[in-house]
């Protein structure tokens, strides 16, 4: 690989991830792969807002750069450069020896590479479908199958990226780590709402960014329904403030009990909830990642806009419904019918949740029979 030696002597390097939570998350077993690589080796991540408020949550980012960048889709319309302008000079000032661009499959790695070429960051490495020529001195061409998307998980595509310049990591869990002090806080939290520790419970997250990742309301409903008054299993349902009111709806439509920290709870705090938490119910996105790093058994329904978000290394129950026009890549069911989730019944979800429970306490007896004997 050009210019392999180069990298192995690389001391401060940028990581740039311009996405949000989920995916800054499936990125860290790259990022630890570049900081074991080398002794005293420094992590700048470059990342949206949304990204930036997990960053201070993975021990292997030293530094964090907020930063969303106009060719990224959430990114709000503006009407001068000025702000590429001052990141150019920001990473310029910053003395990177390299430059490691972060991307999904479905996108264009080349304005974030003129970003970085610009700020005179010599070594720079990314995936591209096209030749970028001087704008990667590590160029790895995608994997393109006829036109298919890469099927590879984001995780292992990430670690295939920095692989090519002799990184690997020890582990290729994800990682996070929760404050103690947020994990008071929620202890505290749990309290005061009534909910007992020494009880069966679940977080249900219904929200998520994109309409097409969303399982119909009415169906947590009745899963969390059937979950509280069949099982005795108490739910806790979570989301940002913008989804307060959906979660509202659902817990309206109960015939049961239940609990909410929508909209009270910042990032640090919602990954100590998850953390303590026998199992989450959610939606692909943002929340299920945090389980996944948080060893968190997750039942994920999967509306399978594409394939490679699945959680990684964790217990888990990937629940969806094939359709012959998957992997669609929307943020909007282009179909109108939303049938990968919509046709996901709420008793699948209530029956893998048991498994997942089960299997979660059938593991702490052998955890626990094992200390016993030793």
């Amino acid at each position: 690989m050009k210019f392999e030696k180069d990298w192995q002597k690389a001391k401060n390097i940028l990581c740039i991830r311009l996405d949000s939570i989920g995916d800054v998350l499936m990125t860290t077993p790259a990022v630890r792969a570049l900081k074991e690589s080398l002794p005293g080796r420094r992590i700048t991540l470059l990342t949206s807002r949304s990204g930036a408020g997990i960053a201070p949550l993975i021990p292997e980012v030293d530094e964090t750069i907020p930063y969303d960048a106009p060719w990224m889709k959430a990114t709000r319309p503006r009407v001068t450069s000025d702000e590429e302008f001052k990141m150019i000079n920001r990473l310029y000032w910053s003395g990177f020896d390299a430059a490691v661009i972060f991307t999904v499959f479905s996108q264009n790695p080349q304005p974030a590479a003129f970003l970085a070429y610009m700020a005179e960051i010599p070594l720079l490495l990314g995936y591209s479908r096209e030749n970028p020529y001087q704008l990667l001195t590590n160029w790895v061409p995608e994997v393109d199958d006829f036109g298919q998307p890469d099927m590879r998980h984001e995780v292992r595509r990430q670690l295939d990226l920095v692989a090519t310049i002799g990184c690997h990591p020890k582990d290729e869990h994800l990682s996070l780590e929760v404050p103690l002090r947020a994990v008071s806080r929620v202890l505290q939290m749990l309290a005061d709402m009534g909910l007992n520790l020494n009880r069966p419970w679940a977080i249900m997250h219904p929200g998520a960014t994109a309409p097409s990742r969303c399982y119909p309301p009415q169906h947590f409903a009745a899963a969390a329904e059937q979950l509280a008054s069949d099982y005795d299993i108490q739910i806790v349902f979570s989301g940002v403030r913008t989804e307060s009111e959906i979660v509202e709806e659902i817990r309206t439509s109960m015939q049961v009990n239940s609990f909410s920290v929508a909209g009270a709870l910042n990032i640090k705090e919602f990954s100590a909830l998850v953390s303590l938490a026998p199992l989450l119910i959610s939606n692909n996105t943002g929340p299920a990642h945090i389980a996944a790093a948080t060893g968190t058994p997750v039942v994920d329904l999967y509306a399978l806009t594409n394939p490679q978000h699945t959680p990684w290394m964790v217990p888990s129950r990937v629940l969806y419904h094939d359709v012959s026009c998957k992997f669609c890549y929307k943020s909007v069911c282009p179909m109108g019918h939303h049938d990968c989730l919509r046709l996901v019944s709420p008793g699948t979800v209530v029956q893998a949740a048991l498994e997942l429970l089960n299997e979660a306490n059938l593991m702490k007896r052998q955890e626990a029979r094992t200390l016993s004997l030793t």
